[in-house]
């Protein structure tokens, strides 16, 4: 029987596979084809023993059969049992260990760690079958004990390597769906602020309007345009109420501040450590109510990422009116990357304030250098 230490072999072979999953993300045939031929490889180095000692096949019958073998490695991540039964076929006709190690793997890394074992503990009891087997295997003196101190290590080693690779694709996929779910709850969450915002200020609008009708109403009783007052008054009435019911309150959270509360944002940052040079041109006051909400929300979350991740460095916030539309650009320096921070990232926090934008029709874009992390949003003026 031809059973070489593969185990060392097989360990570069799937740190190898590793490696080329990372670089190959986007082409998993690739990987399968890869994973094939470095598979055939190997046991191409069994030719000359199996044409000899082990079985009647020639040289190039040999080769075709192992090649067959190997192919079905290509089909490992829809049905891995069909390589594991073709290894198995190998050890009993050809006393060939190398393809059940890439088939055990291909069984744990794809199904997980029950149908590993299973697999496994299969393969050890045939293995254990075919040693009764007369003539098999072949080498004079081999013990039991020996035997399986070869099997089972092998399989072993094989399954729970696929088995581990499979708990580092959940964990990847879990974390990548975490990140997800806080980014369509940061959006969720700026929409909320948003339609609050919308109802605080519209209403106070159709408020305002309402008052303003009824008393022309009666200003204009004995007038022929008194009726239109009150039709005004009503409909305005009715506007505010159907506001109040598309735009649920939920809580008692006021709406965001203006661009009058900037100074003031500027000025906790400074206290936490951050300090904040401030520039903004003058008529920022004539914007709309929620065009200087969205200004406060960008400025304030960018703050807040500066805080986190460049915490000490100076902040630069530039709001300037460039033609129709509005500038809003913040930009910090990096520290040195040291062990155990967290390097800059776009993450819920971008994607709140890109959907408080693009609900007024803007847009922004966030980037990161070696030594700067900039914010820049552009909104239009009216």
């Amino acid at each position: 029987m031809h059973v070489k230490p593969v185990a060392p072999v097989f360990h570069r072979c799937v740190a190898a596979g590793r490696r080329l999953t990372d670089t190959w993300a986007g082409s998993p045939r690739a990987v399968d084809v890869l994973t094939a031929l470095g598979c055939l490889g190997l046991m191409a180095l069994d030719l000359p023993g199996l044409a000899a000692a082990d079985n009647s096949l020639s040289g190039p019958a040999a080769a075709v059969v192992l090649a067959l073998g190997c192919a079905t490695l290509l089909v490992r991540r829809r049905l891995p049992w069909i390589p594991y039964l073709a290894a198995l076929l190998f050890i009993g006709w050809l006393h060939e260990l190398t393809l059940i190690q890439f088939a055990l793997y291909s069984v744990g890394r794809f199904r997980g760690r029950r149908a590993g074992i299973l697999a496994t503990l299969g393969y050890i009891a045939f293995a254990l079958v075919m040693f009764w087997v007369p003539g098999w295997p072949e080498p004079e003196g081999q013990t039991l004990s020996g035997f399986l101190g070869i099997v089972v290590p092998i399989g072993a080693l094989a399954s729970a390597v696929g088995i581990a690779a499979y708990r580092h694709d959940l964990v990847r996929e879990l974390a990548a769906r975490r990140a997800e779910s806080a980014v369509l709850q940061a959006v969720q969450q700026e929409r909320t602020s948003v339609a609050r915002d919308v109802h605080d200020f519209v209403g106070r609008e159709l408020t305002l309007l309402t008052v303003r009708s009824e008393v022309l109403s009666v200003r204009a009783r004995e007038t022929a345009h008194a009726k239109d007052f009150e039709e005004l008054a009503d409909t305005a009435r009715r506007a505010h109420l159907v506001l109040n019911e598309i735009i649920v309150q939920r809580g008692e959270r006021a709406s965001t501040p203006g661009v009058d509360g900037l100074p003031a944002l500027a000025e906790e940052s400074g206290r936490a450590g951050s300090p904040v040079r401030l520039a903004m041109d003058e008529g920022l006051h004539g914007l709309s109510p929620l065009r200087q909400a969205a200004v406060y929300r960008v400025v304030q979350e960018c703050l807040t990422n500066a805080a986190k991740h460049a915490h000490g460095e100076t902040i630069d916030v530039s709001i300037a009116a460039d033609g129709p539309r509005l500038r809003i650009a913040v930009s910090n320096a990096l520290p040195a990357r040291t062990p155990g921070r967290a390097p800059v990232s776009a993450g819920s926090g971008t994607a709140s304030m890109s959907e408080r934008v693009r609900s007024l029709g803007g847009t922004l874009t966030a980037t990161r250098t070696d030594a700067t992390y900039e914010v820049v949003a552009t909104l239009p003026r009216g």
